[in-house]
């Protein structure tokens, strides 16, 4: 386990950006899904990731990376982070420019500081079990390495990324550390089927804890001219001189998600460990996803959210969210996702959630941005 004294240098980094297109039209530029109720708590899927986190870090070492047309949003929702923790950025540049600056920030201001970043769209139930994995992967990350947090996979998902680990490390007082082979990507259903059964490989939930330092380093060996960016604006950072040092150096910044940028790299090199999380982890990517939450894996069940009184089902499953308050009749349907807003209606399938995304694009080339 984490010594209290590594455990004192931790910080928790919350990313919290991405449209999250396959959830259209709940999600959509202005109001992206980590600010809204899917998840059952009746809290965003934000205020539920401060909540598991705070008892963790203490509520004054979150920081949360988000964008500038959420501020406010974030704010109230956040009452209690306090501004100098608060990241804006001016249009996204991937996570590794996110993470990377946190990273960079917070080594300046605390040079032994431990990170952990955790998705501000993610659900997890089970919050003591997640303690525990995350405070295992603070004392490992202490020993230098790079951690992330892997999920035993309960189905063959093929809507996650997997992670190959067969080699046990060992730690005093963790109970389960392996390093980490390599990464896949999403697979097949035949090929996830035989990852579930071969009992070598984890989901890959993008939790990652490392010391600050290594982390940057790792990234400045694939990503220089990043990392050489992001080390000038924390230069700035807590100075006059952040605003136009964001002007000049962000936009100029490499788009890589971290998984390419630090993960892999450090897998291949040996450098990655993998703790497993065994608690209950969603992604929250798409309609099927949220279904899946509100019925507790029950296939047969309606889930309804928003004005459930003004729907009106027999004889069907899947999703219905009603934000306008119009009565919906759904009879005789299977896996039905029905979403209604003030200005778009969307009608699918759990099994074509996935596609959702391409509406979107095809709304931003028709010049629809009105309904984004």
């Amino acid at each position: 386990m984490a010594t209290g004294k590594a455990l004192d240098r931790f910080y928790s980094v919350i990313p919290a950006g991405g449209v999250g297109s396959r959830l259209w039209p709940l999600s959509r530029a202005g109001a992206p899904k980590f600010l809204h109720q899917i998840s059952g708590t009746g809290e965003s899927l934000l205020r539920d990731t401060w909540q598991r986190l705070a008892p963790l870090s203490g509520e004054e070492r979150i920081m949360v990376v988000t964008g500038r047309a959420h501020e406010a949003a974030v704010c109230e929702q956040l009452p209690e982070l306090e501004a100098h923790n608060l990241v804006l950025e001016d249009e996204q540049r991937e996570s590794s420019a996110a993470i990377g600056l946190a990273a960079a920030i917070l080594v300046r201001r605390e040079p032994d500081v431990i990170i952990g970043s955790f998705h501000a769209d993610h659900v997890v139930r089970g919050v003591a079990a997640f303690g525990q994995a995350v405070r295992q992967a603070v004392a490992v990350a202490d020993a230098g390495y790079i951690v992330t947090i892997g999920i035993p996979p309960r189905e063959p998902a093929t809507g996650y990324g997997y992670i190959r680990a067969t080699e046990s490390l060992d730690f005093d007082g963790v109970a389960t550390v392996l390093r980490a082979d390599s990464f896949t990507e999403k697979p097949d259903v035949d090929t996830a089927v035989q990852y579930l059964h071969s009992g070598d490989y984890l989901w890959n939930a993008g939790m990652f804890v490392a010391r600050a330092d290594v982390l940057l380093e790792q990234l400045r060996r694939s990503e220089p001219e990043l990392v050489a960016g992001l080390e000038e604006l924390a230069a700035a950072w807590d100075t006059d001189a952040r605003t136009d040092a964001v002007a000049r150096i962000w936009p100029a910044l490499t788009k890589v998600a971290i998984d390419y940028s630090v993960a892999e790299p450090a897998a291949e090199e040996g450098k990655l460990a993998v703790v497993p999380g065994h608690f209950a982890w969603y992604d929250v990517g798409d309609f099927s996803t949220i279904a899946k939450l509100g019925s507790n894996g029950r296939r047969s069940q309606l889930v309804t959210m928003g004005d459930a009184e003004s729907v009106h089902a027999e004889d069907s499953s899947g999703l219905v969210m009603n934000q306008t308050g119009r009565v919906i009749a759904v009879i005789g349907l299977r896996d039905v996702v029905v979403v209604d807003t003030d200005d778009a209606l969307l009608v699918t399938t759990t099994e074509n959630a996935q596609r959702v995304k391409g509406v979107v694009d095809a709304l931003k080339n028709s010049g629809r941005s009105d309904v984004l």
